[in-house]
């Protein structure tokens, strides 16, 4: 990319960045500098066998967007005993070779700038450190009782083994060059720019990845791999990384189906925007984490018959390059952004490769999930609120309500608005950050339709619909529909009736809207139905009984 390209780019991100500011309104309680913008953090790692101690240095690239800062403030996790002595110790902070004052407590890492920051400009500061990490970076053996060492920085555990901002409305470029054993492979996010014996025994790895993500996505693999360059994707490498042990039951496992998925998203969505496709086992998740373009799976991934349930896992994944990394939530609250995105399309993908019934399959298990959940907590809300314990980040609320949302929504406003909407959300926000609103605004443009009561109901408050009804039929079908859930939520929702009659293999389709807690409704009919259903074709959350008069 030449300079200017990065100079519009660059502008862009800035106007979008701003916008997303603007919306946001609340947000989690994370400490945030708008006036700072990581650019590009390069991180340098010593591992060794002797010990679980890192040694790095940190070097950030940044950007000031407003003039007079005086500190930068980074997250790093503070050696304590109440860590049992984990933790990272600063030894050094420097810039241009000019050593800076800085303060390292309460896990806030303080540097006091030499002058005053100018709006536009920018600087680099390097951070020498040292320690163990408490968690974040997994030392240790894997099922097979070998050393290795893997990442899991989600949602906001990279500060306990990395300098940086840590939190999503900041993404940056990273690179990662680890000096390790040379028995070890290592891999990391972006592509392999550098890998080259050193003396004693030790190898020097780097990695580069030149497109801006968020800090839970960096990557850090290191282990006795078995690797395989399996394919391309539009001249992108697609790549298994898998334990020694496993090469033969892995290499088979993830063949397929990840050159289907890309092709399938970049044709609903857009462009798929890293550099490669890793799909990589670790023993540091226990389903999948989906670093940009190096995903994790578990220890038990590999299981040499291409399971269902790993398959499924895979599509998700991969989903997530699209929705929580190329379009990133800009605040925590906002997460179904990402969970919720990928869980649906997951099961678009699934409708695509493997049919109809799989999708319905797949929808129902979801609305099960959705309502076993409902039961214990009725009041919860999709779009958090200041949310300040970071445990609860995420619920299956998150991933299921927030796919049927979508799903929902495409009934709404129908196949090809939808499709029209995803797309120019994902081309608006691509590498960039977004919000609930910022989506809404997306999808009313590409529908021509007012979507906040839409949203106001599923996403900003709980509850769920749970309906009681029935139907006669005296020459006209008379159908009454009952709200009952006890939650104190009233909806305003579409409901569709399938009307079986003759023999027919397929129902006759009529739409009522139900906009109050109760209401009777004449539907015109010819001929005495021999049946009638609710949400024949799949498109409502909610539970009902519903029987003949």
């Amino acid at each position: 990319m030449n300079e200017n390209s990065k100079r519009r780019l660059f502008q862009a991100g800035a106007v979008l960045f701003i916008i997303v500011l603007l919306v946001a309104a609340g947000g989690d309680t994370y400490p945030k500098n708008y006036g700072l913008d990581a650019l590009n953090y390069a991180f340098e790692l010593t591992l060794t066998d002797e010990s679980d101690l890192i040694e790095g240095t940190t070097t950030i690239r940044m950007r000031f967007r407003e003039d007079g800062l005086r500190e930068v403030r980074l997250d790093l996790v503070v050696r304590s005993d109440e860590l049992e002595g984990k933790g990272m110790e600063v030894s050094h902070v420097t810039s241009e070779g000019v050593s800076l004052t800085f303060r390292h407590e309460a896990d806030e890492l303080v540097i006091t700038l030499p002058a005053p920051a100018k709006k536009g400009t920018e600087v680099t500061i390097a951070v020498d450190y040292a320690g163990i990490p408490a968690t974040g970076l997994k030392i240790g053996p894997n099922k097979y009782g070998d050393r290795t060492f893997f990442s899991n920085n989600w949602p906001d555990r990279a500060r306990n083994w990395l300098p940086t901002i840590d939190h999503p409305y900041d993404k940056a470029t990273n690179e990662f060059i680890v000096t390790a054993p040379a028995r070890y492979q290592v891999v990391s996010n972006g592509l392999l720019v550098e890998m080259t014996d050193l003396p004693g025994g030790r190898r020097r790895t780097h990695w580069k990845n030149s497109v801006p993500i968020a800090t839970w996505l960096y990557v850090l693999g290191v282990a006795e791999f078995a690797v395989q360059y399996l394919d391309a994707f539009e001249g992108k490498s697609i790549q298994t990384w898998v334990y020694r042990q496993d090469r033969d039951a892995g290499f088979y496992d993830f063949a397929v189906p990840t050159k289907h998925v890309l092709q399938f998203y970049t044709d609903y969505i857009g462009p798929y925007a890293y550099e490669k496709l890793a799909n990589i086992q670790s023993n540091s998740v226990g389903g999948g984490m989906e670093g940009a373009s190096a995903i994790f799976y578990g220890d038990n991934s590999v299981t040499g018959d291409r399971s269902v349930r790993w398959r499924n896992v895979i599509i998700h994944e991969i989903a997530h390059q699209w929705f929580g990394n190329a379009v990133t939530e800009a605040d925590w609250d906002d997460v179904w952004l990402s969970e919720g995105f990928a869980t649906y399309f997951t099961l678009l993908f699934r409708e695509h490769a493997y049919g109809r019934d799989d999708f319905v399959d797949g929808l129902k298990n979801a609305r099960r999930r959705v309502y076993s959940f409902y039961r214990n907590r009725p009041d919860y809300r999709i779009v958090h609120d200041n949310l300040s314990d970071m445990r609860y980040i995420t619920t299956g609320q998150i991933y299921q309500r927030g796919a049927w949302v979508l799903h929902q929504l495409r009934a709404l406003v129908g196949d090809e608005a939808f499709q029209r909407g995803i797309q120019r959300y994902y081309h608006r926000f691509l590498n960039a950050n977004a919000t609930t609103t910022l989506f809404r605004q997306e999808m009313e443009k590409a529908s021509g339709m007012h979507l906040e009561e839409f949203f106001q109901q599923w996403l900003y408050q709980g509850g769920h619909v749970i309906l009681e009804g029935s139907w006669e039929y005296d020459g006209v079908l008379r159908i009454e529909l009952r709200q009952v859930q006890n939650d104190g939520y009233a909806f305003d929702v579409p409901v569709e009736l399938g009307i079986w009659s003759g023999g027919r293999l397929t129902p006759r389709i009529e739409r009522i809207q139900l906009d109050a807690s109760a209401k009777s409704f004449i539907i015109q009919s010819d001929v005495e139905p021999d049946s009638v259903t609710i949400d024949p074709r799949t498109v409502l959350l909610a539970n009902w009984t519903f029987s003949r008069k």
